[in-house]
């Protein structure tokens, strides 16, 4: 499908044909619907899922309704494709940085790769961590979160096997500090201080010498036992 963007004005002379001459844009399908995915992105971010319509996407994009409906089958399809498309971004950022050998500095990458995904993608983490408004829709953020702490799962089964501790208790872990980090990330997006560094050093700091000295059987000294 080939349609117009949009339409200006052009002429080399006052009160002229070429004055009133339009000019016209034109997208494919495909950089059509990479124009609605932005534009979707950006509302979605500011005003959520229910605080978007579909006349207003159309309208930014400079197209009729029938457009949106023609890639996305409406709103709902938008904001899926959306929401798939982030999650598939940050898992992909946290995988690929898993590059180093020691557990600490793997931690390290982990936590840069979901302050770097918020920092340069804003707009993709604020529509990941609202709670979805669709059923059918691809993911949420919990469920990304446990994708990302399988992930770091296999790093902590083997660091607690080297020392002795039960590996069957990594995803327990792995849930923990991820966790941990995704809900630091979410405060640290408003606040953006200190700076994305020193954030991951004391993310860091927190797990590793928690792990460093965790007890092979923890054991709770207040009064509730169970």
């Amino acid at each position: 499908m080939i349609d117009a963007v949009a339409t200006d004005s052009s002429s080399t002379s006052p009160g002229t044909d070429k004055q009133r001459r339009t000019r016209r844009t034109r997208m494919t399908g495909a950089e059509r619907r990479q124009q609605l995915l932005e534009i979707g992105r950006t509302l979605f971010a500011a005003k959520g899922f229910e605080g978007t319509s579909v006349e207003e996407i159309a309208a930014k994009a400079g197209v009729s309704k029938p457009v949106v409906y023609e890639h996305f089958g409406g709103k709902e399809g938008l904001y899926a494709v959306v929401v798939d498309r982030e999650m598939r971004r940050l898992l992909d950022m946290v995988t690929s940085s898993l590059t180093a050998g020691h557990p600490r500095e793997l931690c390290e990458q982990a936590a840069f790769a979901l302050l770097d995904y918020i920092e340069e993608y804003t707009d993709g983490f604020r529509i990941l961590v609202r709670d979805s408004p669709i059923p059918q829709s691809t993911g949420s953020f919990a469920s990304l979160i446990s994708d990302i702490a399988t992930q770091v799962e296999d790093i902590l089964g083997r660091e607690f096997k080297s020392r002795g501790f039960d590996p069957k208790l990594a995803p327990l872990y792995a849930q923990a500090l991820v966790g941990m980090v995704a809900l630091t990330g979410q405060w640290w997006l408003d606040v953006r201080r200190p700076k994305k560094a020193e954030v991951a050093a004391h993310l860091v700091n927190l797990a590793w010498h928690g792990l460093d000295g965790l007890e092979q059987r923890p054991r709770l000294i207040g009064h509730r036992k169970s």
